[in-house]
């Protein structure tokens, strides 16, 4: 089975490359195409946070990862399934990212944290709710907590 699937939007922001870290203080725009009825937004500003899941474009097919891997390639970390991290080398080339939700002005929502650069394709846009979030603890090993050490920062 295949399916296709279209961008809804395009991500304008500063950031050209591909990098690992320092994600936490990127602003980015998010524009819908011509084909999305900026109505598609309406009531977005009613909640704080989105999710936002895009498409890493960027990726070369010869990239991607099927199996176990050390994250970043550090070895000092286990390998671990593709599925088990949140590396852009995935099957699909699907990314997810909670962003704060900055503003909202006609066709384009701007928002803060979005690890995505600059003109990568947006799949679709939710909002947060309280409601599915993680219920308890959350659990996770030592070694994505250090991983995750500068992502934001």
């Amino acid at each position: 089975m295949s399916f296709t699937i279209k961008p809804i939007a395009y991500v304008k922001n500063s950031r050209q490359e591909i990098e690992d870290d320092h994600w936490g203080s990127i602003i980015s725009e998010i524009e819908l195409v011509e084909e999305v009825s900026e109505l598609a937004l309406s009531g977005i500003t009613d909640f704080s946070h989105l999710e936002i899941i895009f498409y890493f474009d960027k990726v070369s097919d010869d990239k991607i990862q099927y199996n176990a891997r050390h994250p970043r390639n550090n070895p000092s970390y286990p390998k671990v399934g593709i599925f088990s991290q949140r590396g852009k080398n995935r099957p699909n080339k699907l990314g997810l990212t909670s962003v704060e939700l900055l503003s909202h002005n006609e066709r384009t929502i701007t928002v803060r944290g979005l690890d995505a650069i600059n003109g990568t394709p947006i799949i679709d846009i939710k909002p947060i709710m309280k409601e599915f979030l993680p219920k308890g603890e959350i659990k996770q090993p030592n070694w994505s907590t250090e991983l995750m050490e500068k992502y934001w920062d």
